[in-house]
Order: structure tokens, then C-alpha cells, then sequence
């Protein structure tokens, strides 16, 4: 089971998040998924095998040498809300949260742990049919945001935000997933 319970540390880096790594080879990524609320097994069958597929997309891009493990949790907005609440100091569900572990070098023999991503349903969904976009699409593009989070991109200013849109796009580009940020559908 996985335990989010960001340090200080963590928690600090989640407001303002470091420079990307320059180290662009990529490098093995372990996934582990866990789906904690039943929407995601009965709205989005194939929600694994997305999350999958989006993180090791965005991995090839930006990922180092070496082999990281990054950890997904599916779950609802009630636990969403929670986790923004205790961590960020929002009193409300978001679509996407990412707790970086901050380790950049891991023991020997060990993976690089790049943190954790929750995603809620309800959020997701709603978003998605709001903005006239499919779930699947819309939930690989908060796991594209996610891990961008994890391995240090932000969006605290506005080159900053652009730069990650512009990654986001590239990677949701390789994935068939079109431009988010456009008024076009992402089907």
C-alpha cells in the first residue's frame, strides 16, 4: 500500500519545484498502479494500461539513465480533496496532485524514486466531458502533468507554465492525443 505522507521537504518542493535535469537518455521506468476507487475499473477499463503507456511516454522524454519507479494511485474526490487540503492548502478536490520523494540518487542497486500521482474520477470526468474530451485522453494528459510534476517541471510563472505546456504537448503528440490546450477536441 502506498503511504502519502510528503516530509517537509517534499512539501516545499511541491510549491516551488526545481529546474528539470538536463540528463535527457532514457532510462527504465517501474510502474505501480493502484486503483482505490471503483469508477476508474467501471468508467475507464483500460485505465492501467493508459497510465502505463502515458508515464513511460513521458519518461522516454525526459527521464535519466538509470531505472526510477514512480507510483500511481487512482482514487475519488473525497480522498483527493483531503490529500490538497493536508498538503497544499486547498479545501477541495483536484483533477491531479504529485508528491515528489526528491531523491535524485537512489542506493546502490536501488531505483531512482520519483515520487507519487493521484488522480480522482470525478474531477477527471467531469473535466473531460466539460471540455468536450474523451476520459481516456484526458486522463493520460494528467499523467503526462504528473510526472512532468515529478521530475521537476512547474508552472508557478508564465515561461515556466509554457514550458511545460509545450513538453506536455510533444509527449500527448506521441501518444496520438492532440494539442490540450486548444479549443479542439483531444479525441
Amino acid at each position: 500500500m502506498i503511504v502519502l505522507k510528503p516530509s517537509a521537504t517534499m512539501q516545499r518542493r511541491m510549491k516551488k519545484m526545481t529546474e528539470p535535469s538536463k540528463n535527457i537518455k532514457p532510462g527504465e521506468l517501474n510502474i505501480d498502479i493502484l486503483v482505490e476507487d471503483k469508477d476508474w475499473d467501471e468508467q475507464l477499463e483500460d485505465a492501467e494500461s493508459l497510465a502505463e503507456r502515458a508515464l513511460a511516454a513521458t519518461w522516454k522524454v525526459v527521464g535519466s539513465a538509470g531505472v526510477a519507479e514512480v507510483s500511481v494511485v487512482l482514487i475519488d474526490d473525497a480522498r483527493q480533496q483531503l490529500l490538497n487540503r493536508d498538503y497544499r492548502g486547498f479545501d477541495k478536490p483536484t483533477n491531479v496532485l504529485s508528491f515528489s520523494t526528491d531523491m535524485d540518487t537512489p542506493p546502490k542497486g536501488a531505483p531512482r524514486l520519483l515520487g507519487d500521482i493521484t488522480i480522482a474520477y470525478e474531477t477527471t470526468a467531469r473535466e473531460a466531458e466539460a471540455q468536450d474530451k474523451s476520459l481516456a485522453n484526458h486522463f493520460s494528459h494528467l499523467l503526462v502533468h504528473g510526472m512532468l510534476h515529478l521530475v521537476g517541471f512547474d508552472h508557478e510563472s508564465k515561461a515556466d507554465a509554457e514550458k511545460m505546456e509545450r513538453m506536455e504537448i510533444a509527449v500527448l503528440d506521441g501518444l496520438s492525443i492532440s494539442d490540450p490546450y486548444s479549443s479542439a477536441d483531444e479525441t
